[in-house]
């Protein structure tokens, strides 16, 4: 996370309508800051949220039973997957 003091280099430019610009400033004005600080800031938020949602792994009840259902009764290794093992053994010792 960056901290107050790190150097903000980068510009994002963006259009907005007369009424947005006067939402975001009143918003800015309410919250004790800038327009641009508040935009950074609630940008950012935005950001994190959307990122988090896309991150989070949803299942369907179908979907979550079989997870369940494999983590408790896992299947027995084919071939491959022994010899990858034994592959593995010998590599890290």
């Amino acid at each position: 996370m960056p901290t107050a003091t790190a150097t903000r280099g980068e510009r994002l430019d963006a259009r907005v309508t007369r009424e947005e610009k006067e939402m975001i400033e009143t918003a800015a004005s309410l919250s004790g800051t800038s327009a641009s600080d508040f935009i950074r800031m609630a940008t950012r938020q935005a950001a994190q949220n959307t990122i988090r949602e896309h991150e989070i792994l949803t299942l369907n009840e179908e979907a979550k039973r079989l997870f369940v259902e494999v983590l408790l009764n896992p299947p027995k290794p084919n071939e491959k997957a022994i010899a990858a093992a034994r592959r593995l053994k010998e590599e890290i010792g």
